[in-house]
Parts: structure tokens; sequence; C-alpha cells
């Protein structure tokens, strides 16, 4: 995987943990409600971890966050 696509990743946890922490969830919650191990949420957002999230997951999360997909890839619009 290149550095791009990585950064990326990293990025996309990250977005995701701050539209959770928004919400006021943990990541066991967020977990819970999109039927993964709290193990597996922990490594989604984890900054150092080359963790990959399939299409289903993505739009289950952002279901669950009450967002639409496209804003967990708005990088540029907040201070990560």
């Amino acid at each position: 995987m290149n550095y791009e696509r990585l950064n990326d990743l990293r990025l996309l946890g990250l977005t995701i943990a701050y539209y959770r922490r928004a919400k006021g969830m943990t990541q066991a919650e967020l977990a819970e409600a999109v039927h993964i191990s709290r193990t597996h949420m922990s490594n989604i957002e984890a900054p150092n971890t080359k963790t990959s999230i399939s299409l289903n997951l993505l739009f289950d999360i952002a279901e669950a966050l009450d967002i639409p997909v496209k804003e967990l890839f708005d990088f540029q619009g907040r201070s990560l």
C-alpha cells in the first residue's frame, strides 16, 4: 500500500473518531451498532494502524453516526 493510501486510511479513521465523539458515543457503542468488535473499531480509528475498511462497513458507520457517508471523506474541513 502506498503512502497516500495509508494517509487516507489514517484520515478516515480520525474522521470517524471525530464524528463518534461529537455524537457522544464510545468505540464500544459504535462497534456494537455496526456489528464489529470494539478492537476492530479501535484499529480503524488508530492513526498508526493500516486497517482497511469495506464499503458496507463504511456505510454502516455513517448510518450509525447519522451523517452522509461523504462527510467521512471531508479531511480538509476540520482539524483532526
